[in-house]
């Protein structure tokens, strides 16, 4: 007689305990993790890496993706106040500096800005490649809006932050010798990335770090012409579930292979090419992240092994 109100009572604590467990991890995931930003220190190997760069760090820094519901822009401010801190050799930034504005995109755009200003400000060579929602693309078969994408472009330019659009530059080192080469590609999703193109006019065997906002580019490029390449757009997945490091949100809301966050393993990419994804700054679609913190990464630079001989 008994059996029914015991077995409804058991059915009630078990639902209540679940809502408040998930619950308590939405608040996790929406108001705290999202701003605990995390500082990843790496040791990148630059074959042929000339003398004066041993030991130099290289920041990087990706998908801002400010004009988003609920963006973390402290999280953002923090991260450029880190970087100044470190006054690294150079700072890298990977695309999606806004989200998907309006008709005018000019708020966004004062506001990225604004969060990146001390960057140049502090003396630091800085240098940047487009994303997807800097052309206002959220979906593959989004428009282009290259209207927007220039007006983001040179708003960053106007700070002293170099764009590349698949091109590479000469870094001097403070210590003089031969330069470091710092390669930009194009947003793959607006079909501006031309990855064998960045790399041809780099001298051959000279040092260069090549990057870009998707990492879909990467594979594109010449076996032997990226040792050392860096990525963002995938937000390390946002959603991840604790030692299933491969299974994230967004491999579900996504209809393409997602390679998603620290150094990537071969078969991926052409021998002798190595690729490092950041988690990025802010969100896409959902404002959360959980098991999935906010990322600046650090790169101290080393000669291999074989040009130590």
């Amino acid at each position: 007689m008994h059996v029914a109100p015991k077995y409804g009572r058991r059915v009630k604590r078990v639902a209540l305990g679940v809502g408040s467990a998930v619950f308590l991890l939405l608040v996790w995931g929406v108001l705290i993790e999202p701003r605990l930003l995390e500082v990843e220190e790496e040791t990148a190997i630059v074959p042929k890496l000339p003398s004066a760069w041993e030991g130099r760090q290289i920041a990087l820094l990706a998908d801002w993706q400010v004009g988003m519901w609920l963006a973390t822009i402290g999280t953002m401010r923090n991260a450029t106040e880190r970087v100044v801190r470190l006054r690294p050799a150079a700072v890298l930034l990977a695309g999606d500096f806004i989200y998907k504005a309006g008709p005018d995109p000019a708020g966004e755009i004062r506001k990225i800005v604004e969060i990146l200003r001390p960057i140049t400000a502090a003396g630091i060579p800085t240098f940047a490649v487009l994303g997807n929602h800097d052309y206002s693309i959220n979906y593959r078969d989004d428009p282009v809006n290259r209207r927007m994408a220039a007006q983001v472009a040179s708003a960053l330019e106007g700070i002293g932050i170099r764009v590349l659009r698949n091109q590479a530059v000469e870094l001097s080192s403070p210590a003089g010798g031969p330069p470091l080469y710092i390669a930009g590609i194009g947003s793959a999703w607006a079909g501006q990335d031309r990855p064998r193109e960045t790399v041809a006019g780099i001298p051959a065997g000279a040092a260069r770090v090549v990057f870009m906002h998707n990492p879909h580019s990467f594979p594109q490029l010449p076996a032997g012409t990226a040792p050392l390449a860096l990525a963002g757009h995938t937000h390390g997945g946002q959603i991840r579930v604790p030692g299933l490091p491969h299974w994230s949100w967004i491999d579900l809301v996504r209809d393409e292979p997602v390679v998603a966050d620290g150094w990537i393993n071969a078969p991926y990419g052409q021998p002798g090419n190595r690729l490092y994804v950041n988690r990025g700054l802010g969100f896409s679609t959902v404002p959360i992240r959980i098991n999935c913190r906010p990322e600046l990464t650090v790169f101290t630079l080393r000669r291999s092994d074989v040009d130590r001989r």
